[in-house]
């Protein structure tokens, strides 16, 4: 408990110790920082040119386990707005950023989605799946969270955050409408896709296809020798072609799950790498939203078919 209290100490004095209100000298963009990629997406194409975007979980990063950095106190400190995913995706740093909110806005994007419309999960400590990113028309409620909150921050450029979160929406609507027409290119019995952590369980209703993880919701606990052997039953038992890695979960386990489904005479494949708590790296397709949802259902689509 020693070192927990001094470490929020330290959060206390290094956060409060300047103005939460008061921009970069010689800039009048505003300060944006935001947790994921996937969010920073929003706060970029929203905002544009008016703020400077920031964002701390970059690619590979797993956000269940992730813990914030002195740097990243830093950025807190300089951000004006901080928006995060909440739902407990950022389980680390949920107490750091719930602190902050006391001096400047500190905005879950999943807070303007309907309770009736999120994923209750046993496996996550009985609380709502954090993984609505996964559900594209569900995601277009987090760009009227950041839109309205740069709005009421910048009233001035009303107008030009409305401007581009309409054309943002627009693409998302698209992007929703292709997801739907790929996946249904899948021979119905043949939509099954194996994950190393359950994070797509708001794709599969979303998009109707089954999914199923060795991990659950959250990467806190390695799965255990009974989860492998259970999926490697179902793995064979159902004929399943591929199971998916993913870019910020490692790869030992499920691999663990192929090599025992090849013990049983079953040769399912590795069909690729996903997309799941982070994007692809900076200046790559897979480094934006839009890029990242399509890589990762044409790489489901191409292993699956």
């Amino acid at each position: 408990m020693g070192n927990r209290l001094i470490f929020l100490l330290f959060v206390s004095a290094f956060l409060f110790s300047c103005s939460n209100t008061e921009k970069k000298e010689n800039s009048d963009k505003i300060n944006v920082l935001s947790t994921t990629g996937m969010i920073y997406d929003i706060a970029l194409n929203v905002g544009g040119e008016k703020v400077n975007a920031q964002y701390l979980m970059g690619p590979g990063v797993d956000p269940h386990l992730y813990k914030a950095t002195q740097n990243d106190l830093s950025k807190m400190r300089e951000a004006e707005i901080i928006f995060y995913n909440g739902l407990h995706l950022e389980g680390k740093m949920q107490e750091t950023l719930e602190k902050i909110s006391n001096s400047k806005p500190v905005i879950p994007v999943s807070s303007g989605i309907k309770k009736s419309l999120l994923k209750e999960s046993e496996d996550f400590g009985g609380v709502y799946d954090p993984h609505i990113w996964f559900d594209v028309s569900l995601w277009k409620q987090a760009v009227i969270i950041v839109t309205n909150t740069l709005i009421k921050s910048d009233e001035e450029n009303k107008e030009y955050y409305l401007n581009n979160s309409k054309d943002y929406l627009s693409a998302l609507s698209a992007l929703d409408a292709w997801v739907k027409e790929s996946i249904a290119t899948i021979p119905e019995q043949q939509r099954v896709m194996i994950t190393a952590h359950d994070a797509f369980g708001y794709f599969g209703d979303a998009y109707n296809i089954e999914v199923r993880g060795l991990q659950g919701i959250s990467t806190r606990s390695e799965p255990g020798i009974r989860d492998i052997s259970r999926l490697t039953e179902y793995i064979t038992e159902n004929d399943i072609k591929a199971v998916f890695v993913e870019s910020s979960v490692s790869e030992k386990s499920l691999r663990a799950v192929v090599e025992g489904c090849r013990e049983k005479g079953h040769n399912v494949q590795i069909g690729g790498t996903l997309f799941s708590d982070a994007m692809g790296a900076a200046g790559t397709p897979e480094g934006t939203y839009e890029g990242m949802v399509r890589h990762n259902v044409n790489t489901i689509v191409n292993s699956l078919k």
